[in-house]
């Protein structure tokens, strides 16, 4: 307090990816124009990868589920959609949209072997310290037969340029979200996916560009007059899309043999 008037206080500075930053953005998971708005986005082209349940009460394990921003895009697919994340306030928020929670690490998950019949790993692999021991726990989790889904940012300089240097600049991008070193290796991923008997294949995805840049003047001229927009025209967001590099941005899918 000084001359009467109260001394507000600075918001916490936290290291690069560290997970306490998704407490301090709990209310952000829901909003089409929040700070999470990109999760949406590709939450929704993660899903179109995932087929209707092989079977009655299948099971969808999803990694670094966060709030669940899946779930919308699994309903009427016929699974069991139960969450694995590290952030209790996240997942609060997906148990309130219909998923099961497990609050745990997604490299030491508390359930059995072979139990999934679909492993989601979300925007996850990059912020693991450890994206090699969280992929042999994906693998364990499946079934043969079952289906690993997965997005990450590559460990190359174009994507710590685009990605770090350049996005989290964005008024819509958190920043200190990523920690650039663990970035995920392309490679290397399907290569350690082999190991587990997962044949992986990939392809570059990237928001489609028109939608994109047109969502994000409507969310800066919201943010000068203290509104928010919807997410796009006629309600709908920016779509992800494939591009030929798998540089930046890619999308993983395969098939556990066995």
């Amino acid at each position: 307090m000084r001359d009467g008037a109260p001394v507000s206080t600075p918001p916490r500075v936290l290291p690069p990816n560290d997970p306490r930053q998704y407490d301090d953005l709990a209310g952000e998971w829901w909003r089409p124009d929040g700070a999470f708005a990109m999760l949406h986005w590709l939450a929704r082209a993660r899903a179109a990868l995932v087929p209707p349940a092989p079977r009655p009460a299948a099971l969808l394990v999803d990694l670094g589920c966060g709030a669940g921003l899946l779930a919308p895009h699994l309903a009427g697919k016929g699974y069991r959609h139960l969450g694995v994340d590290l952030t209790q306030s996240a997942l609060d928020q997906a148990a309130a949209h219909g998923v099961t929670v497990v609050n745990a690490d997604a490299t030491a998950v508390p359930l059995a072997d072979g139990c999934a019949d679909v492993v989601a790993a979300g925007e996850l692999l990059e912020h693991v310290p450890d994206w090699r021991r969280a992929v042999a726990e994906a693998c364990r989790l499946l079934r043969p037969g079952g289906l690993l889904v997965l997005d990450t940012l590559n460990d190359t300089a174009l994507c710590r340029l685009l990605a770090v240097r350049i996005g989290e600049r964005l008024p819509t991008v958190p920043r200190g979200i990523h920690d650039p070193r663990l970035f995920v290796d392309a490679r290397a991923l399907v290569g350690e996916c082999a190991r587990h008997g997962v044949q992986l294949r990939l392809r570059g995805i990237r928001p489609e560009l028109g939608g994109a840049v047109a969502w994000l003047l409507r969310r800066l001229r919201a943010s000068r007059v203290g509104t928010g927009p919807t997410a796009g025209p006629g309600g709908t967001e920016p779509r992800i899309v494939p591009t030929w590099s798998t540089a930046v941005l890619y999308q993983g899918h395969g098939v556990r043999s066995g």
